[in-house]
């Protein structure tokens, strides 16, 4: 499982100018999963990205978590995040789960999330071809794998 995290103070996605899913501060989570992923690693990667404390403290030390400051979460589902492009120029997608199998464990990922999360989680539309707009904080970009 791979997520690419994003600091955000502001965040959309939208599916044919139709806005779907909209955050304040908060974190923009890019969702990749192979097919052996499960329970464990989502469960892992959910207790993760709630407790990161990327968020200034009053200093401006990245100390505080997203409960800290009652972040959001704009969760985003993104297969091409196993792109292999080691050979040739085009990527190879072999290692990413197949629909069938990712959108299952998305469906739970974000459910993960919404039990733990301290404000609203918000979504992409899986399999869509969506367009993300956002307003990276700092910027703060993390990637985080399981």
């Amino acid at each position: 499982m791979k997520v690419v995290l994003q600091r955000v103070s502001s965040a959309e996605v939208t599916i044919d100018r139709r806005s779907v899913g909209a955050i304040g501060t908060g974190f923009v989570l890019l969702v990749g999963f192979k097919a052996s992923d499960g329970e464990i690693e989502a469960t892992w990667m959910a207790d993760k990205i709630v407790g990161l404390r990327v968020f200034p403290d009053a200093e401006g030390k990245m100390n505080r978590s997203l409960s800290d400051v009652e972040g959001e979460l704009l969760v985003v589902s993104q297969f091409t995040l196993y792109g292999d492009v080691r050979k040739g120029r085009r990527p190879s997608f072999i290692d990413a789960a197949p629909p069938e199998i990712a959108i299952s464990l998305y469906g739970n990922f974000v459910a993960l999330l919404r039990a733990r999360a301290p404000g609203r989680v918000e979504t992409g539309e899986f399999g869509a071809a969506m367009d993300v707009e956002l307003v990276n904080q700092g910027p703060v970009t993390i990637l985080l794998e399981r």
